[in-house]
């Protein structure tokens, strides 16, 4: 058998060459099974994995002819995970599953998941086999496309992988590859695989895969180097069109795989079978075949449509099976991917598992539980972790795209292939529409909407000047002119496109303040200054946790303090009011309100910019083996001509949960003296995908750990900020250390050397920026009395503090004018609104909710109107607004200090 490189073909959506390829990663196969039972799944306890929690369909779409993607929520014991299923038709003919690989269709390139898809014209993917993140890049497993067998099994116990049948039958089998090259003269030589990279056998003794072998490799190994790092020196044998054209003695062959021949790789032995039997210009010969491992059955990779490998088992008949190897090593609560099929051999089933803020992920064992719950007759695991990722194309597009975040957010990691779903359809006709733009909007918002078709088999048709009528289901909330929609007033609508007898329909949302949990301008901070401009950008968080960017001046805007305007997102000081040291611009959404405080120094001030340093830098690590430097060096790009805390870090020598800490000033860290509510840098990321975090003690003595980045997923300077508010620091405190944090679970997806670098660490402290103009001292109320002692001194008040169900209500007003602030009615919507400091508070008589500085929060309470006097929940206002309250039963005493 000759290998010939081959094209394959879809539904004219653009699909290049391609080799299909077996592989499985490196880091993962270094453990040997137990035995001939293989290793039990974590907390096995023998039989099926029992779940209580069963698989809840949340929806379903059709990607195109015989392939669905279903979504599923699943409980586990870490919480609730999501799943992604694309589940494909094998006896549909409009479909098929193959396999992508790297750039180009080769080995040794690498490239995403969606990468892949969109080069190969996918409908669907997911990400592949296993690979050795330290070799060049090559599957472990084997890899089948279009029966050309384009990478062999490696050596390996326990490695399952999964395959179809050019008439569509599944499999998921252990298989085993044997080979022969023989000479002109009739001799003949083993082959030990097809485009290994070089790896340690299990089975056949030895520690070198290549040590005495034969491999082959094809013009699918881009790399000139066959393989690297395999400890041997290589004869090389070039065969082009079934002919020896060169023969390179004990020295690699200083060229590329041509695409009408093959290189031989032989050393040892293999190479002494070159030297006696092999000559430039004769004919050779190769022959080789796939075997089942479990029956014996021959497999000819020619009957294959497709085929990728894996690792474990995870489903065998409908139930959960004992592993096949180790899975030490994939252990924890992760994004996973996994492949199967159904017990009538119909369905295959591609599956991720997401880990991200809306998912916890899943264990190998509630993996197997969900597998079994929608239908997975026989199954396998593929690479998960940071690899998971799953591409799908909507309705009407032509590409697909990441359909849910991975573990890195919207970062792809690179991989060696992957399974994509392929649409063999024929152009068919205009079928329907799908609506694109926003699903959401606000009040008075406008939004253009746009669409694409789609054909009879649900693939992308151009509707080029197709005539489209658009209509709104209720036009008091949306109003539709054109594809142009406007939103009215708070509610959901239905917003439909038709053309003859196709149409779309989407629910527009127009959100009220009901529907939003947080409404920040900017960074919230600004300089009080006449003719001082500052950029505030809104963003709305919605309570389902979506984040929309709304134009500032579609706020209506207040202004205490100064006079200003608002236009587009910025907000313009034209004067500021006589004796005022804060201002606040409050901006109103249909109620809610967002908060920008001014004030002389902005609220924000300059902690450390590494100019002038005058205290030690110095680098440390939690982990032997772990090596770096930490230092005030001069900045480079835009950093230049400025000076930068920059911290290099080694990892490859530690092992574990691995830390490279910058220290500040010994071990005693720098002060940060008064309190802050947020804090934000200049951050150099290397994109080694690490955590990064920061170290604060505080005046108690309690450590507190600030998440700066889950991710370093970025290269070159950026801006980082986080929010202290909620970490309850006591202050002053000490900013301690700058580190970058490599993790042991999934190891192998981040880098272990880079560097990063910091500048500009400022602190934000809202709360405390108008302290001037705050008083200090005491004040006792007493339940039913009109009157307030302030500081020893008896005044009159015109309600009296009140009890009701156990909480202490009073006039905030009075309190206000003792310690500073001022409160505001809006008789209309039976609001006050409560400024004190930095602080500003929404709180809406009979409402439980209120919102503090642009987020709403819940409280036990709700102000009250009694006697035409609104009365607050005192401990729930003072406390937010800074003041301590003490309660004495026996005289029914309110003490409030500052």
């Amino acid at each position: 058998m000759v290998l010939r490189r081959t094209k394959q073909k879809g539904n004219g959506t653009g699909r290049g060459k391609k080799w299909a390829i077996i592989s499985l990663a490196g880091i993962l196969w270094i453990g040997p099974v137990m035995g001939t039972g293989g290793f039990a799944p974590l907390n096995w306890t023998g039989g099926s994995v029992a779940s209580a929690a069963s698989a809840v369909k949340l929806g379903e779409e059709i990607l195109t002819s015989g392939a669905i993607l279903m979504k599923y929520r699943y409980s586990t014991s870490s919480g609730t995970a999501l799943a992604d299923v694309v589940r494909v038709d094998l006896n549909n003919p409009y479909v098929k599953l193959d396999v992508m690989t790297g750039k180009g269709g080769q080995f040794t390139t690498r490239q995403s998941t969606e990468g892949m898809a969109k080069e190969t014209g996918a409908v669907a993917g997911v990400n592949g086999d296993y690979f050795n993140t330290s070799r060049e890049g090559a599957p472990i497993g084997g890899q089948v496309s279009d029966g050309e067998l384009m990478s062999t099994p490696s050596d390996l116990s326990g490695m399952y992988a999964f395959a179809v049948t050019k008439d569509g039958t599944p499999m998921v089998e252990q298989f085993t590859f044997e080979g022969t090259v023989t000479a002109e003269d009739g001799s003949s030589f083993g082959l030990a695989g097809i485009n290994k990279a070089a790896y340690t056998p299990e089975t056949a003794g030895g520690s070198y895969s290549h040590s005495n072998a034969a491999y082959i490799y094809t013009s699918a190994w881009k790399a000139l180097e066959r393989p690297a790092n395999s400890s041997t020196t290589p004869t090389e044998v070039l065969v082009e069109n079934g002919v020896i054209t060169q023969i390179s003695e004990n020295a690699a062959l200083p060229i590329a795989v041509p695409e009408n021949g093959y290189i031989l790789r032989t050393h040892g032995k293999a190479a002494d079978f070159v030297k006696q039997h092999l000559a430039v210009g004769q004919s050779i010969t190769t022959d080789y075949k796939l075997r089942v491992k479990s029956t014996g059955k021959e497999i000819d990779p020619s009957t294959l449509q497709m085929m990728i490998g894996g690792h474990t088992i995870l489903v065998n008949e409908g139930k959960a099976s004992s592993f096949s190897r180790s899975v030490s090593s994939i252990g924890g609560t992760r994004a996973r991917t996994a492949i199967g099929y159904s017990k009538d051999n119909r369905y295959a089933y591609l599956i991720a598992v997401e880990k991200n803020g809306s998912s916890v992920g899943m264990s190998l064992n509630e993996l197997q539980s969900f597998m079994t719950s929608i239908g997975v007759w026989k199954g396998m695991n593929l690479d998960g972790g940071g690899s998971t990722t799953m591409v799908t194309r909507d309705l009407g597009n032509t590409e697909a795209d990441l359909t849910f975040n991975t573990e890195y957010g919207t970062e792809q990691r690179s991989i060696v292939n992957g399974v994509g779903v392929y649409s063999e359809a024929p152009q068919g006709t205009l079928k329907g529409f799908t609506v694109s733009g926003s699903k959401t909007l606000l009040i008075g918002q406008t939004g253009s909407y746009t669409l694409k078709g789609y054909d009879t088999y649900y693939n992308p048709y151009n509707i080029g000047k197709t005539s489209v009528t658009w209509s709104s289901s209720n036009p008091a909330i949306i109003s539709a002119n054109g594809s142009t929609v406007k939103g009215v007033k708070p509610g959901t609508a239905t917003l439909t496109a038709k053309s003859g007898s196709a149409k779309a329909t989407m629910k527009v949302t127009v959100l009220g303040a009901d529907s939003i949990s947080s409404l920040t301008a900017g960074s919230g901070t600004g300089s009080l200054g006449k003719g001082t401009t500052i950029s505030i950008p809104v963003t709305a968080k919605t309570t389902d946790g979506q984040s929309v960017s709304i134009s500032a001046d579609a706020l209506k805007w207040e202004f205490i303090g100064f006079k200003g305007s608002v236009k587009g997102n910025e907000l313009t000081v034209s004067s500021v009011d006589s004796g005022a040291e804060v201002g606040y611009a409050i901006g109103r959404y249909d109620g809610f309100s967002a908060v920008v405080t001014l004030t002389a120094d902005g609220g924000s001030s300059m902690w450390e910019d590494f100019e002038n340093v005058g205290y030690d830098v110095s680098f440390t690590t939690n982990a032997q083996g772990v090596t770096g430097s930490a230092a005030i060096t001069a900045g480079s790009g835009e950093k230049a001509g400025s000076k930068v805390l920059q911290l290099d870090y080694d990892m490859t020598g530690g092992a574990g949960k691995m830390y490279a800490y910058a220290q500040l000033n010994g071990t005693s860290g720098k002060t940060i003296q008064s309190p802050a509510t947020g804090i934000s840098m200049d951050v150099l990321g290397d994109k080694s995908l690490n955590w990064l975090r920061a170290e604060i003690s505080d005046a108690d003595g309690k450590t507190v750990y600030v998440d700066l980045a889950k991710a370093i997923d970025w290269n070159g300077w950026k801006s980082l900020s986080a929010d202290l508010s909620g970490l309850n620091i006591a202050y002053p405190a000490k900013l301690k250390r700058l580190y970058v944090v490599n993790v042991e679970e999934g190891q192998d997806e981040r880098a272990k050397t880079g560097t990063v670098g910091f500048d500009n660490i400022s602190l934000n402290a809202p709360g405390t920026v108008s302290s001037k103009a705050l008083k200090t001292g005491t004040a006792q109320m007493s339940i039913g009395s009109k009157s307030m002692n302030v500081n020893g001194n008896k005044t009159v008040i015109d309600a009296a503090p009140i009890t009701r169900d156990g909480s202490t209500y009073v006039p905030i007003k009075y309190i206000l004018d003792v310690f500073g602030g001022q409160a505001q009615w809006n008789a209309s919507a039976q609001r006050v609104t409560v400024i004190r400091g930095g602080v500003l508070m929404d709180l809406t008589v009979g409402d439980k909710k209120f919102v503090l500085n642009g987020k709403r929060k819940s409280a036990d309470v709700a102000p009250l109107v009694l006697g035409g006097r609104t009365l607050v929940p005192l401990r729930l206002v003072s406390e937010q607004l800074g003041l301590t309250v003490k309660w004495e039963q026996k005289t029914k005493t309110v003490t409030i200090q500052s």
